[in-house]
Parts: C-alpha cells; structure tokens; sequence
C-alpha cells in the first residue's frame, strides 16, 4: 500500500493486520476499527487518542492544524507520561497560518514532546501513532489536535493495531521521518519570527474581510436586535403558562452564564406591567440588569430607576432595588402594597433571610418571579414552597454546556505539593500552605495548564484571608499582579479591583468565599481552586465564575488543586451533577467523563485522580444525615414526601442507597420511620414483603419478576401463556430455566431459610392452575392499606426505571455489578450457594469466578492469588490451593468447551468495592497456558495450585480495564 507523502489518509477499512501476542509471541488478528465523534452515545475520537496515548512507550503525532483548546485536552496526560519518562514528537505545520503563535509557546512548555514545524505546500496530514513493544497503534483520517476535530466535528479516523514490523507502519514511519528531518526545531527564536508573519498575514485577512462586507452591505442599514436564545423561547413559554394556570408565582433554576437577567427581561416585554420591581442584593448586579432591560424592554431613561445607597429614585416605571435598601421599614413604607405588578428577585435562593421575607410578604404582584443557579439550601428554608412549587424552568450545567450557552471549559484536577511524602490535607497549618515550595509548586502548575486569550485574568480560591493575603504577597515577589480580597473589603474596593482584573491591570484576584455568586467577569480565562470541596454547591459556584462567553477567550481553564482531602469524592458529584451517593456511581464517573458535554473536558493527573478515589472508598456516603438532608430537599422541592420514584425522576440518592441504609429491613418504610417521618403503620408482615421487593427486585438486574408483579397488579393473577407472550414482546428470555427460575425467586424456594424468614416465608405468588396468582395476604394487604400499595407499586416503578442499564434478552450484562447471589439467581441455579461459592462454583454448566484483583495485605498466603490481566483478552487465573491438574473440578474448567460448561469471569478491584464485581462476560481456558504450579501456604509450605489463562469474549473496555488494574497504594 503506497502512501502519499504529505497525506497519510487514504487507508482501505478492510485493511487486516497482526501483532504478537504479549503472552506466547503468536499472531493476534486485529480488526480495523471506525472512530467517529457521537455525541448521542457520548463517543468520540478523543478518549481512542488518550487510551493509546496513556499506555504508549512513545508517540509521533502529525497534524496540519493545532489549537491552545485541542492541547489542553491532552496536557494532564503528556505531564503524566513526563513524570514515567516517556516522551514523544510532534510534527505541525505553518499551511495557512492556521495555527497561532501562542499555541507554539503552550507546546514549548511540554518537556516530553520534541516538536518540529514542516513549511510543505498544501501539508494536510492527521495521524496519531502511539509505540509499545507488543503492539503499534495508529490512529490515521480527518482529525487534526483542535477540541473540534477530537470531539464534535463529523470525522471519519481508523484505529489500527500493527505489528512493529508491519510494511504499512514501516511505510508510515519513513515517511514521518523524511518530513520530520526536513522540518524547523520549535524555539522561541522561531516563534518570534513566525510572529511577524502572522500578525501581517491576520491583519490582510481582517482587511480583506471588511471590504468584503462593506461590498455585501452596501445601503443597507444593519439593525442589532436581542432576540431569545432556544433555552430563553422554552423557558418563555413555560413561565407564560404558569400565569395562563392562574399562578401568581414561578422559579427558574438557570445555570450562571445563562442569560437570566435577559430572560427576565423577556418575559417582562411580554408581560408589559405597568410597573417593574426588580430586586437583587448587590447594586452591581442592579446596575448591569438596569442595562440589559434597557436594550431589551426600551423606554426612555427616565422609566429606568434606582433604589440603593446611591440613587432614590422610587417613581421610577422599572425600578431597580437592593434588598438591604428597599426592606428598610421608612422605605417600604412608602409604596402601595399593590404598586408594583410585576416583581422579580434575583439569586432567589436568599429569599429565606428576613429582608427578602419582609419584602415578599409586604406587596401583592399580579405576578411575582424568582431567578437562581442554585435553589439547594443548608438551612431549613423551602424556597421552592414560597413560588408555590412552580418550577417553570430549569437548566443545569450539563443541559447548559450542551446548548452551546456557556463558555467550554476545561477542567484539570492536578496534585498538591507532596512534602516529606505527605500532601496537603484537611490539617495542614498555614506554614504548608503558602511556604515558597508551595508557590512554585502552585506557579509551575498555573502556568503548565495555561489560559485561553492574550493575557490571564484569573480568580484564585483558597480556604481563609491569612493564605488569601500571604498567597498574594508571594505572588506579586515572582512578577505577578495580584490583590488578596476577603470578606472585610468594602463593596467599593471589590468593585474596583474587579475593574482592573477586567482592564488587564491585575493578573489575578485571590480570594476566599466572596465571589462565590453574584459578580459578573466574563473575560475570567482561568480558575484556580485552592481549597478542599466543602459542597458541591460551592465548587460549582466558583467554577462558575469562568463560564460567561466573552470575545477574548475560547475556553477557560479550572485548575483544582487536589490534595489529601477526606471530601474529594465531592469533586466528581459536582462536576457529573449526579447526587446518587450511590459509591459504584462515582467510580464510573471517575473512570468515564465523557458525560461532559460539548467541546469541555475533565481531566485528572493520576495522583490527584488516587486521591480522590481513596476518598470515594473511605467515606461514608450513605450515612443517615446526608440521606435525610437529601430527603428534605426534595420534599421541599416536589412539596410531599417523596416517593422512591421520585429521587429517580429528581436525580437525587438512588433508591437502592437509600433503602439499603437501614437494617436488618431494608425497605423505605424503614428508613421514613428511622427519620421521624410521619407515615401510616404497616403491619409487620406488609413490612417484610417490602423488603422483599425492595432487597431482590428493586436493583432491576433482571426484568422478568417485574414484569410478572406488573401483570399481577390489580386483579392478583395472569395467565402463564399471557406473561410468556409479554416477555417474548420485550425481547426477553423465555427459556424453561429462566422461568423456572423467576418461579422460584417469587415463591422465595430460591432463598435459604434466613432469608425466606426475612420476606415473610410466604410466597409472593405462585403458579398454579397454568397461571401465576399473588399471595391471598399480599393481595388482601394491596386492597386495604393504600400505603402499603403505594409502596409496593413504588418499588416496581423504580426497579423498572433501573432495568434500563440490563439487557433483558440476555441473564448478565456486560460491566454492569452482580454479587455471588446475583450470579446464582440469573444462572438460573436452583437455589442461592452464594455462601459455599468462594472463588469459583461449577454448577448447572456453569462456573461464575469471582475475582478480587487487588488483596488487602492482611490476606493469607494460602489465598492471595496472582490473578492478573495480561492484555484486556487475556486473564491469568489461578484455582483454588491444593487443587492440582487431576482435580475433578479443575479438569472440568479445563474442558469447559467439551463439557459445554460456560465459564463466567467477574472482577472487583477491590474489598473495598463490597460484594459487587463487574461482570466482564465469557470466557475459555487457553488449553496451552494450563499449568500446575506452587505457591506459599500456612507455615511457608508450599501448596499445588493450577494457573491458566482465561481468553474473554469481550475484550474489556479500556476505561474498566485501567481502573482494576490501578493499584492505590494507601
């Protein structure tokens, strides 16, 4: 296969190619694979680029076009590889002058990237080859190194895997080479250069262009209109409906950034009251929406009026007040109480101090309006009750990134300074935190990950005023202008800072809590967090302060300084928005950030990323104060006691977190009445088959019980042949094992005696008489105690909604979690061995093994296998001890095949994790592998064991895959 010179992308899909095996040294046949960017399914060509890119020995990239946005993507990863001493090269281009000079100076700032610029005519290659000793992969099509290109762009890229011989990759590196040798070396000296020649170059482009538009709209008069934004139309609409239902009140819950303050103004277009009273605690915010309702609503500016410290202008048609002014009782005084018909107040979520209360409860609008980010709050104040329950609106961070409404960004959780082997924690004194080590550790970082635009405009967050003012001290002595403002500056002076931030007079404002909300800067480009996550509320807040769009910047740098926190968990709840608490949740947030939406990326160095997950394993996420909190909030959100379902429909704590947070009866009543909820009495047996439900069914691993209590409800029976029929139609199994099984799950023959007795040891339904009936008790319970049926119908919605993640036509899903009872009920075993088990079981023709990859040390000898992946094919698994090639139940896993005996592997990282393993699908010894060996038993005797290797089906997803395999080394 001939490949063009200058262009390396014309690679036939059906291409095959080998590589060694990194077990025995033969041939593995990989197929070529298509990557594309699909937002739908949260795929795209970045994380191919980073897979390889993490696991590489050395890479060569080139690339016609780079850009500051498509680096940062790759900065943490290329700092991680710096610190394993493995480096790379990059071989760019000036075709077009595509490419900005400050994107040179961010790739000098990456030591492990040799980086030459070729001045071929028409150079318009994109290819990515990442080198290991077993195996090459080369990722070759359409993408250049911009965020568009790796995740939003339609692109069309092959990812191959080569063997380092393989004519074609040969064919691919001589021509890398050729062009590489004949490329400028990346200095400084050279960027100066290309400078001179960019900016004139831009400036012809810019002068051309305004011709051209000065030719296209000659006499013709450009109007500049305001219109609503797709979010702003939607929100429009809905609030118009509030008031169409008779509601004299409504709330939008709009992410910072997201125009607010212009739907507001909308809305009162519309509306046209005859007087406006628009409330905020700040006159900064008053005199910026004062702004944007002009444009917006127009008048003459005598209709525009201000009631603060500065202007008392009560007359006025639209009036602009701050709470701290207007509630005062001389100046309430003198207003009707009906003298405004439209009220808005603005960071509602304050409304819960007297002032605001004060003020609501004085005047009587046709229609009042409230607008936050952020309606959770600590105290006990229920805003979503004062507007009446009447969300009109709302759209978080993640709808929002996806609309295109806020400015991307891109997150970078790196480590804190390690001194004498510890991080920076919860206790550290103020010595640790702004000695000089400190700051050039905290310099080195800022200046690594950059900022979007000519000049940084930064906000620093740190934990108090003494590290605020010393931090800023430290700074200003290495160069940079910095101000330290802390709760004791004036109004005025944090007003002018923010003016010089914003004119480029100060480099960065370093600051504690006080812009948390309620300024406005959008030419912020970087973010730096310098404190632990108190809240996820908070951490979203100051995040925040970046996320306007503004002209002079693409994207906006976080930098989280992430160091031995207990609370680091919070860091991946507040950046998904997922409020589960559910452990297992986080984990695959932590491993998969591809949630993120749009061209912004999450990213995390390897310490950082330990750090956090040693947090997720040794925090108590379900204590009972975090579940109550979480109850109340949505109780005061939906305006009733929330049902299961209802922490579904909410995104909240996963039901099964919730019911499984108290014991021995794991159930929702138990939890209502461990809170001091009132509830009607269930009786004890009522309360058994709810944790029946709620303990066996309620996980949604496998539909069929669901569906067959769904039939069941409200007349206590269906047919056999109807529930077959309803299954088939919803593409399940329906073969004889599997019905026998769910027969035996509902009629608890499954279950031991301990459990049976836990759920009632009664049946819940049964089979008789070619159909299913449910029990005389349970049926009788479901007529007369509408609590009881509420809850019972609870659980079946939720396992429902959970069944989504399970592919029903099959008894085990790829990577989700199963336990060993799960494994025996979805095997279709005859009764839970669950506790018999151990590590594998051979039963029913089939052998679930069940693997704990990492061994706590305290694990005996005799016991702590060498079980390890090889590649994501190939698993290395040993027997049990004493078990020697002659064994019965060794010789029947040896010839599973023959024996049709289908092995199934499942794999926890570790104890840490509970009983859940991901289940990692079939597998089949490798008949060469088998080997019968030694290892140490009790008193350093040495015991017979037998090792094989397990082949998968399914190679194991690589984000999975690189998650068991880390070892965090507490």
């Amino acid at each position: 296969m001939k490949v063009s010179g200058n262009d390396m992308t014309s690679v036939a899909l059906n291409y095959e190619n080998t590589v060694l095996s990194p077990v025995d040294g033969s041939l593995v046949k990989y197929s070529p694979q298509l990557l594309i960017n699909n937002p739908l399914k949260n795929e795209n060509i970045l994380s191919s680029v980073i897979e390889e890119l993490t696991h590489c020995q050395s890479f060569m990239f080139i690339v016609a076009f780079v850009t500051e946005s498509g680096l940062a993507t790759l900065k943490s990863y290329l700092l991680d590889l710096k610190g394993r001493g493995i480096r790379g090269r990059l071989l760019t281009s000036t075709y077009l002058y595509f490419n900005n000079p400050k994107v040179f100076r961010e790739l000098l700032k990456i030591e492990n990237m040799d980086v030459r610029l070729t001045d071929l005519k028409g150079f318009h290659s994109k290819g990515y080859i990442f080198n290991k000793d077993a195996d090459h992969a080369l990722i070759i099509g359409s993408a250049n190194l911009t965020v568009q290109a790796l995740k939003i762009n339609y692109e069309w890229n092959v990812k191959l895997k080569l063997n380092p011989q393989d004519e074609f990759l040969l064919q691919i590196r001589s021509q890398f080479e050729e062009v590489w040798n004949g490329a400028n070396i990346l200095t400084e000296e050279w960027i100066l250069n290309y400078e001179k020649i960019f900016v004139e170059f831009t400036a012809r482009n810019i002068m051309n262009e305004e011709l051209t538009n000065i030719v296209e709209n000659n006499n013709q008069v450009i109007l500049d209109t305001i219109e609503p934004n797709k979010m702003q139309l939607s929100a429009l609409e809905n609030i118009k409906a509030v008031r169409l239902a008779s509601h004299k009140r409504a709330l939008v819950i709009s992410a910072t950034g997201t125009g607010k303050t212009y739907l507001s103004a909308f809305d009162v277009r519309s509306f046209n009251p005859k007087r406006l009273l628009f409330i905020a605690h700040r006159e900064q915010i008053l005199l910026k929406a004062k702004s944007d309702y002009m444009n917006v609503v127009g008048g003459i500016d005598q209709d525009y009026g201000m009631l603060s410290s500065t202007g008392k202008n009560i007359q006025a048609k639209y009036l602009f007040a701050t709470i701290q002014t207007i509630s005062k009782s001389d100046v309430l005084s003198q207003f009707d109480p009906k003298a405004f018909d439209y009220i808005l107040i603005d960071e509602v979520h304050k409304a819960g101090a007297s002032s605001y209360r004060k003020v609501i409860e004085y005047f009587n609008p046709q229609f009042m309006l409230g607008m936050t980010a952020t309606p959770e709050r600590s105290d006990d104040f229920n805003i979503y009750q004062l507007f009446d329950y009447n969300v009109a609106y709302e759209i978080r961070l993640q709808a929002a990134l996806e609309e295109d409404m806020l400015c991307p960004f891109h997150y970078f959780g790196v480590t804190d300074l390690e001194m004498n082997g510890e991080t920076i924690d919860d206790s550290s004194i103020l010595s640790k935190l702004v000695n000089d080590e400190r700051v050039v550790h905290l310099i080195g970082k800022i200046e690594y990950y950059g900022f979007s635009g000519v000049k940084v405009k930064g906000l620093i967050f740190c934990s108090r005023k003494d590290e605020a003012i010393k931090l800023s001290a430290m700074f200003n002595e290495k160069g940079y202008r910095t101000i330290a403002l802390t709760g004791d500056d004036a109004i005025e002076i944090r007003e002018k800072q923010i003016r010089a931030l914003e004119k480029g007079a100060l480099d960065y404002i370093i600051t504690v809590d006080i812009f948390n909300e309620g300024i406005d800067i959008p030419s912020v480009n970087q973010v730096v967090m310098l404190r632990q996550t108190q809240s996820s509320i908070i951490f979203i807040q100051q995040l925040g302060r970046g996320l306007r769009k503004h002209a002079d910047k693409e994207f906006v740098t976080i930098i989280d300084f992430i160091g031995n926190y207990k609370n680091n968990y919070l860091i991946p709840i507040a950046l998904s928005g997922d409020k589960s608490m559910n452990k297992d949740n986080i984990r695959r947030i932590m491993k998969d950030s591809s949630y993120i939406n749009g061209v912004s990326t999450i990213n995390f160095e390897e310490i950082a990323k330990e750090q956090i997950y040693k947090s997720i394993t040794n925090n108590n996420l379900t204590e009972l104060r975090k579940l109550k909190e979480a109850f109340h909030e949505l109780k005061n959100r939906i305006g009733h006691r929330p049902t299961l379902h209802d922490f579904i429909t909410n995104e909240s704590i996963d039901p099964i977190v919730i019911v499984n947070s108290v014991k021995p009866h794991k159930n929702y009543y138990q939890f209502l009445i461990t809170i001091n909820e009132d509830i009607p009495e269930l009786t004890s047996y009522e309360q058994q088959v709810l944790t029946m439900l709620s303990s066996e069914i309620l996980d949604g691993k496998r539909i069929h019980e669901i569906i067959l209590l769904e039939l069941l409800f409200p007349n206590g029976q269906v047919a056999y042949d109807d529930y077959v029929t309803t299954l088939e139609q919803l593409n399940c199994r329906t073969d004889p094992n599997t019905l026998s099984s769910v027969i035996r799950v509902m009629d608890l023959s499954f279950f031991v005696a301990a459990q049976r007795k836990k759920y009632g040891d009664t049946p819940i339904c049964i089979l008789k008489d070619g159909g299913f009936y449910l029990n005389d008790d349970v049926r009788r319970n479901l007529e007369t105690n509408e609590t009881f049926k509420e809850m019972f119908l609870d659980v079946i919605l939720c396992a429902k909604e959970k069944t989504r993640v399970f592919d029903s036509s099959t008894s085990l899903t790829l990577y989700q979690k199963y336990t060993r009872k799960d494994a025996c009920k979805l095997l279709n075993w005859e009764s839970d061995e669950s506790s018999t088990i151990y590590g594998y079981k051979t039963k029913y023709n089939t052998c679930p093994i069940f693997v704990t990859y990492h061994k706590h040390d305290e694990v005996e000898s005799s016991i702590n296998y060498g079980d390890e992946f090889l590649s994501p094919s190939i698993f290395k698994w040993y027997t049990r001890s004493n078990r020697k090639l002659q064994s019965e139940e060794v010789k029947l896993i040896i010839a599973a095949v023959d024996n049709n005996i289908d092995i199934h592997i499942f794999v926890k990282k570790d104890d840490d994790e509970g009983g859940d393993f991901y289940y990692l699908g079939e597998a089949n010894p490798d008949l060469t592998s088998v080997n019968q060996t030694f290892m140490q038993g009790k008193d350093n005797k040495e015991v017979p064991v037998v090792c094989m290797d397990m082949i998968l089906k399914n190679p194991v997803e690589q984000k999975l895959y690189e998650y068991i395999k880390m070892n965090l080394d507490y």
